[in-house]
């Protein structure tokens, strides 16, 4: 079975190894396989893998931080944003924008914890481009994922962790999906997912000062708790994120 100890083997340092680690068996312990163990032999294959890499938070201004991932992998970029976050939450909200954030994995991840922190969170994050318009022609985004994690008194945050595509460039990765099946979620219907993709492309893409994949994500102190609410009225059936 893979381990942190293939991390180490890589270059990455022992608390570097620890957070990929934790976001791959996070991943597949949720069964989102395209995002777990199998993105460690992936990791082998950048040419580019910069094992000593920092992420540096470049603005931080009232309501807004600007980080930039200096080569880091962005799982780690992510992973250091939330530090911060948990550990200097804002007074209301904050939005912080990511540059030079790649791969990102499974977004989710991030959401539960900030919620878990007591954060409300919105996050977002732009890959290259893999979906085209449903009636066909190039690629035009990527499969950008929207996560969303509300806190709960009860311990147990709501996260939801949505993919515009139908399968994950992670479930091409990982064998468990063919390439020609990275469209646009819905069916009939999959103009709503497209549409979806393309403003989460140029939400993020508005808002980076330089070309490259990154991430946005807008963190929020809770004035209100509604999940345990919305629990009791599901009645017991599953809710997004639940184990």
């Amino acid at each position: 079975m893979p381990s942190a100890d293939d991390l180490r083997e890589l270059g990455f340092s022992a608390g570097d190894a620890a957070t990929l680690w934790a976001h791959f068996d996070d991943a597949e312990r949720r069964g989102k396989l395209g995002h777990g163990y199998s993105r460690i032999p992936w990791l082998r294959t950048l040419p580019d893998l910069d094992t000593g890499a920092q992420p540096e938070r470049i603005e931080a201004a009232p309501g807004f931080e600007r980080w930039h991932g200096r080569g880091a992998l962005g799982y780690l970029t992510l992973a250091a944003i939330c530090d911060a976050q948990l550990a200097e939450p804002p007074d209301s909200a904050r939005v912080i924008v990511a540059e030079r954030c790649f791969p990102t994995g499974m977004l989710g991840h991030y959401a539960r914890r900030l919620a878990g922190g007591g954060l409300v969170a919105v996050l977002t994050a732009t890959s290259p481009a893999r979906l085209g318009h449903p009636d066909g022609g190039p690629k035009l985004a990527g499969t950008n994922p929207l996560a969303m994690g509300i806190p709960s008194s009860d311990g147990i945050p709501l996260v939801a962790d949505v993919s515009m595509g139908r399968v994950t460039y992670g479930d091409v990765l990982a064998g468990h999906a063919q390439e020609e099946e990275l469209v646009p979620f819905g069916g009939e219907h999959a103009h709503k997912a497209f549409a979806l993709a393309l403003g989460l492309q140029l939400v993020v893409d508005a808002l980076v000062r330089e070309p490259g994949y990154a991430a946005v994500l807008l963190v929020a102190r809770p004035e209100a708790d509604p999940v345990p609410v919305l629990r009791a009225a599901a009645g017991g059936y599953r809710l997004p994120g639940d184990a």
